[in-house]
């Protein structure tokens, strides 16, 4: 299982931040760091925008999920049976939304490793032939902040991004309808969980946390593509093609 994670996940992502450093990145940790967050978010795209329009989309038929509740209110074998009926009417997996924070939690935890022991002896040891070792590293980001230790700065505009990229995720709905269940569980989210960014990255190196506040700024960006997608009408098209 250790040959697994590293063959597939910290091996790669090693070499990939090594080599960004000592070329685009001009021996700027932090940059490098940046340079490889875009990059995984680039190949992690089609997955991303999979699990957007399906929570997008589960708010959109939130009404129909409520009056199925009402109606089936004392059988709920019948109530599960009509909910799985109206997931297969509109093409949607109950399962997509937590695709992207699956397919995130090993590159999350390689990461965080790799940043752990970056200066450690042995730290390169899973560099391929063709990528050199550093004759120094430079652990910091533009030579003002030390990546190697928490930086609160860092953290406090991780959760910001957090808290903007819950708030574009929201579907704006009429001032006389009523919230669905799915878009308030939405808006409680969208106050967890940038206190548990605070709480979780606070005590990691900032490393971890760069890479976070990058992930979170270019979901943001990606949000609104899609947001833009809802408002030419696209997200009901595209959203039957996410199975």
């Amino acid at each position: 299982m250790s040959w697994l994670y590293h063959t597939l996940f910290h091996d790669p992502l090693l070499n990939g931040l090594v080599f960004l450093y000592q070329t685009v990145a001009l021996e700027d940790l932090g940059l490098a760091i940046i340079l490889l967050t875009i990059l995984i978010r680039i190949i992690l795209f089609p997955v991303f925008q999979k699990s957007v329009r399906y929570q997008m989309a589960m708010q959109e038929i939130q009404p129909k999920l409520k009056k199925i509740q009402e109606t089936h209110k004392k059988n709920l074998e019948q109530q599960s049976a009509a909910m799985m009926a109206l997931y297969k009417e509109h093409r949607l997996n109950p399962f997509s939304g937590f695709l992207l924070l699956l397919v995130q939690l090993p590159i999350l935890i390689a990461l965080y490793r790799i940043f752990l022991n970056i200066s450690k002896p042995g730290a390169l040891a899973g560099l391929y032939g063709f990528i050199s070792v550093p004759a120094e590293l430079h652990t910091s980001l533009l030579g003002l902040i030390n990546l190697e230790e928490s930086n609160m700065v860092i953290v406090v505009l991780a959760a910001i991004a957090q808290y903007l990229q819950g708030r574009f995720s929201i579907i704006r709905r009429a001032p006389n309808e009523e919230a669905g269940a799915a878009e308030k569980m939405t808006r409680r989210m969208n106050l967890i969980v940038p206190l548990l960014t605070l709480l979780i990255f606070s005590g990691l190196p900032a490393a971890v946390s760069l890479y976070w506040l990058t992930s979170s700024l270019f979901s943001i960006g990606q949000q609104v593509l899609v947001n833009r997608q809802i408002a030419h009408g696209k997200l009901a098209r595209d959203a039957q093609k996410t199975d």
